[in-house]
């Protein structure tokens, strides 16, 4: 859903990856930050300390800009690359993870709903990347796609929450699921 805003932000979102491209850092490296940030994000959440909500939020949050930073450096830099997309992707879901392990183990939300949120959630990924196979493209399609899904689990968590911003991620992702295997099976030619 987040995604149909990019064309309406892109003159921002083009300024911010000119800005950081002219450190002359590689889009992998601020890939490689947004994952370590997301790290701390989950360490954060799973230590349970006082705030820790708080700051895991924020912490996510700033997780979530850098995801969004290695792209734009990458197209204003001409160095979008299949290695890059791999490794974001692969990255992306290994923050989302670790999040998601961070907040089981600091007890946010009751263990079954983490486990269901985080099969879901991989599997909403799963599903794009399965039609991305046979050429069906599914950006876009879904009310919660990653951005949306971690939106929830910072900002609802933030303001103290978070097992019903997990409840919510459970819902958006199977919702998304359903929206993907419905998209991609229309799309199948036989």
């Amino acid at each position: 859903m987040l995604n149909n805003l990019r064309d309406s932000l892109k003159p921002t979102l083009e300024k911010i990856g000119k800005g950081f491209a002219t450190t002359g850092l590689s889009p992998n490296f601020w890939t490689a930050v947004g994952l370590g940030i997301a790290f701390l994000s989950a360490i954060v959440y799973g230590l349970g300390i006082e705030f820790g909500l708080i700051i895991g939020g924020i912490l996510l949050l700033v997780s979530g800009f850098f995801d969004m930073v290695d792209g734009q450096v990458a197209r204003v830099t001409g160095k979008t690359s299949q290695k890059g997309s791999y490794l974001d992707s692969m990255f992306d879901k290994i923050a989302e993870t670790a999040i998601f392990l961070g907040i089981l183990v600091g007890g946010y939300a009751e263990p079954y709903l983490v486990l269901l949120a985080i099969t879901l959630s991989l599997l909403v990924s799963y599903a794009r990347a399965k039609s991305d196979a046979i050429n069906v493209k599914l950006q876009g399609v879904g009310i919660g796609e990653r951005a949306e899904r971690l939106l929830v689990i910072a900002i609802i968590g933030m303001i103290g929450f978070m097992d019903i911003a997990v409840i919510i991620v459970v819902i958006i992702a199977a919702i998304t699921l359903v929206q993907r295997m419905i998209v991609t099976a229309k799309n199948i030619k036989e």
